[in-house]
């Protein structure tokens, strides 16, 4: 069991253990968003306009049932949790990626990274970049220089880290409350007594069987992203103490079309040669409404003026038609469908509007040159790569919950085995995950040694 600090410095006893042999657990695989705001240093420097309020407003608007009293506790904390982050001992670039990617390509420390600028939210809420990259480039293995300062800062403070060494079972007292944890270590066992116990062991992308009866979407056809450990233990064992589970059906999917960014100003249709969605939404919105069309079938259809050969070989290029009928042939679409839907879409984005969509201006322009490039957006045909998101339902302090809302005395959880803010691809923003994880982590690490410190 991995926890994001905060209980060894408020002078509790703490216990770490983790099931692999080294530190870092999946958030060491990933590239290094924190999605943060509110006027970080990196906003400030960059010019970039944030209020506390307005990234309330966003996420309660973004998020699907959102809860507002840990929203706003994310965002009213949000600098202090920058601050914190760069007290581990490194900086965030002061400097801002302007363009449209999935993360910045080099050590820009700020980017859009959800759906801010795309309509609705845009007309509601003034827009603010909050995906802080840490100042490692590439799309990989970033966050493994925090989860590396993590370690030392754990060691300096005296937490005791038992590697190779796994939870098998909660233990509790006659009322339901959480006293301790069993663990095996190889051929060894043994329990520890506690007066709280904080379970943050990811998710549950690697357990075939939890997949299928929670999010059947995350199977068959997709590249899962995460570890071997992220099978599901840490939810099962908050089930197994009566914790309730909350957005197990909504994963993170994506197949991102960009770069090259010009792709974004093409439109996307499915097989009955509709649009359904703003092609300038973040990748994760965009794919969760792929996912929801007939067959999970879709089409990103640009002209030459802005067909580019693809960076990444995530959606391929299906073929290049010469006219617009050929290309409804082509893809099978109902006869006439193709023709209406991009007749429509070019005489809109000649005069900058989408009156379907609402797509914003930046990324309109008419697909009148020919030949036209097809790429396949169709699940199974383009490399969908998804996680989980769902988990045991939490206060703000992290205390695991019961069906009827009441706490679990000396449970606690975090990170991808809890549901905090992040909950569909819909509504995601990259870096909510790592952002949310290890704030509330620290709120569920300081609420158990309080505990510990009052059961003196």
């Amino acid at each position: 069991m991995r926890r994001a600090g905060g209980g060894a410095l408020a002078a509790a006893r703490v216990l770490l253990l983790e099931r692999a042999a080294v530190h870092g657990g999946t958030s060491s695989m990933s590239g290094g968003h924190f999605y943060l705001g509110g006027g970080t240093s990196v906003q400030k420097a960059t010019g970039q306009e944030d209020t506390v309020e307005a990234m309330v407003r966003y996420l309660m608007a973004s998020t699907k049932e959102p809860d507002e009293e840990k929203i706003r506790a994310y965002c009213e904390g949000s600098v202090a949790h920058f601050d914190w982050l760069e007290a581990l001992g490194f900086e965030f670039e002061r400097s801002y990626f302007p363009g449209k990617a999935v993360i910045q390509p080099g050590t820009e420390g700020l980017m859009f990274t959800g759906n801010e600028k795309v309509w609705p939210f845009r007309d509601r809420i003034a827009p603010a970049p909050r995906g802080h990259k840490v100042p490692v480039p590439g799309d990989t293995d970033g966050t493994k220089m925090v989860m590396d300062l993590l370690r030392d800062r754990a060691e300096e403070a005296g937490v005791e880290v038992r590697y190779e060494t796994g939870a098998t079972n909660l233990v509790a007292a006659e009322d339901g409350t959480v006293t301790g944890v069993a663990w095996r270590s190889f051929e060894r066992t043994g329990v520890v007594r506690a007066a709280g116990v904080v379970i943050a062991a990811g998710g549950f992308v690697m357990n075939a069987d939890m997949v299928e009866t929670y999010t059947p979407a995350l199977g068959g056809k997709l590249f899962t992203l995460g570890s071997t450990y992220d099978d599901g233990l840490g939810i099962r064992l908050g089930q197994s103490a009566g914790a309730a589970l909350q957005h197990m059906d909504e994963p993170f999917i994506t197949a991102p079309f960009y770069p090259p960014s010009s792709l974004v100003k093409g439109l996307i249709v499915n097989n009955l040669g509709q649009r359904f969605v703003a092609e300038d939404s973040y990748h994760a919105r965009t794919s969760s409404f792929v996912l929801r069309q007939p067959d999970a079938t879709a089409y990103l259809i640009a002209d030459s003026d802005h067909m580019q050969e693809q960076r990444m070989p995530l959606v391929p290029l299906k073929d290049g038609y010469e006219t617009i009928e050929e290309m409804e042939a082509g893809l099978g679409l109902p006869e006439g469908s193709l023709v209406l839907t991009m007749a429509r879409y070019n005489e809109h984005a000649a005069r900058g509007e989408d009156p379907d969509f609402h797509k914003h201006p930046d990324w309109l322009a008419p697909q009148t040159s020919g030949p036209w490039g097809v790429y396949d957006l169709t699940l199974g045909t383009a490399l969908y790569a998804g996680f989980t998101l769902g988990g045991m339902a939490t206060t703000v302090d992290g205390e695991a919950r019961r069906a009827d809302g009441t706490v679990i005395g000396g449970l606690y959880a975090a990170g991808a085995c809890a549901s905090n803010i992040a909950q569909d691809g819909a509504g995601y923003c990259s870096g909510t995950q790592l952002g949310e994880g290890s704030f509330f982590g620290r709120r569920a690490g300081r609420a158990a040694a309080l505990r510990a410190e009052a059961g003196r």
